[in-house]
């Protein structure tokens, strides 16, 4: 099959679309023929932030059996529908990534067009892929789903487990004297070395776009906790970073909280292992799934979480982690003490993070989920 791989943002942006997009493309790319068309890749005659008018569209997807548009992406989902008005041969499958809320009134009069044609594309389409079956259902496209319930296929994003794994993930073995051993040490240094201080961790985007992430949150729960007992590292970069860091500072926490910045996949996956807690406090819809959160599950790490369609469906409350209110600093506090408080708790956390990662979110299920979709 020839496929159009359709994205508004792609790396070396750092977000969810940008890597999942590039994901994808990697994955049908093994099997099929893959052309990926981004601002990236195509000059946009017109940009704003996200919003991109990609005509060349029109002509380019000429030929191809497959086009695979990732959604949202304004000024150029509106090329992808009128291409498909005039084509009977190739195929429209959509990625629904998440909701567009909360956009500024210069975004909200740009996009105009492309929430006029929404429907009428989405009815183009043969199949909507999402992350979450749960966001698509208490979003904005509830209605469509349940009209259409049968055109959702539930794909959820995909790790290399062997990449994003514990640090001292050992395998099955049959002697008793070594299991023993590998259990004592874990033990030890998890109840005596480490535990008078615990590493939290967050990672994801610094800039604009990323504002939803809730770090504000995150620093006002922090500053109401013994410092003794926490360390915080910010793993990203943008524009608020200075916001962020001077907001640190007035609450007297700058000491214990370190921002690092970007890291390349190495130092990122030694930031996961060192990590006890990934907190991810997002604060609305914008945040529709986290793929942060698997991949810290995956190296055996527990998450905090905010309560929100879609981010909630990522592990199960209580057994891999905790959910928390949306922009609620007072929860927040309240359930990152309990972690401090229950280290036992922690550890079968920790243990039941990495088995829901091996069920769930092993990369080749997603790989053999994708494929299922092209016939």
């Amino acid at each position: 099959m020839k496929i159009a791989n359709i994205a508004c943002a792609w790396p070396p942006y750092t977000g969810g679309m940008a890597s999942s997009a590039h994901q994808i493309s990697q994955l049908l790319g093994e099997r099929h023929e893959v052309v990926d068309y981004t601002p990236f890749h195509l000059k946009p005659w017109l940009r704003y932030g996200h919003g991109a008018f990609l005509p060349q569209l029109l002509w380019r997807l000429r030929g191809f059996d497959y086009i695979y548009l990732h959604y949202p992406f304004f000024g150029s989902a509106e090329i992808v529908w009128l291409f498909m008005l005039f084509s009977r041969q190739t195929r429209l499958i959509i990625h629904y990534h998440m909701d567009a809320v909360g956009l500024s009134p210069v975004a909200r009069l740009l996009s105009l067009p492309g929430r006029l044609i929404v429907r009428r594309l989405f009815r183009q389409a043969e199949t909507v892929v999402t992350a979450s079956l749960d966001y698509v259902k208490n979003g904005c496209l509830k209605d469509y789903y349940r009209k259409h319930p049968d055109k959702f296929r539930e794909i959820p994003f995909g790790l290399d487990l062997k990449k994003f794994q514990p640090a001292r993930l050992h395998r099955p073995t049959k002697n008793k004297m070594i299991a023993r051993a590998q259990e004592m040490i874990n033990y030890v240094n998890d109840k005596f070395i480490k535990r008078q201080r615990l590493q939290l961790l967050f990672v994801g985007g610094l800039d604009r776009a990323h504002y939803f992430k809730g770090i504000p949150v995150l620093l006002e729960a922090l500053a109401g906790l013994d410092q003794e007992r926490w360390r915080l590292d910010i793993v990203g970069d943008g524009d608020q970073r200075p916001k962020y860091e001077a907001q640190s500072a007035r609450l007297g926490i700058n000491n214990s909280v370190h921002f690092r910045g970007r890291l390349d996949d190495l130092e990122l996956v030694r930031a996961y292992q060192n990590a006890d807690l990934f907190v991810l406090p997002s604060i609305n819809s914008h945040e529709a799934f986290g793929i942060v959160l698997t991949e810290a599950l995956a190296c055996g790490v527990p998450v905090i979480a905010s309560d929100l369609p879609g981010v909630r469906s990522v592990f199960h409350n209580f057994q891999e982690g905790l959910l928390v209110g949306p922009g609620d600093a007072a929860d927040l506090r309240k359930k990152l003490q309990f972690i401090f408080d229950n280290e036992e708790a922690r550890r079968e956390m920790s243990r039941a993070a990495r088995r829901l990662a091996e069920n769930r979110y092993d990369l080749n299920k997603m790989r053999d989920s994708l494929n299922g979709l092209f016939v």
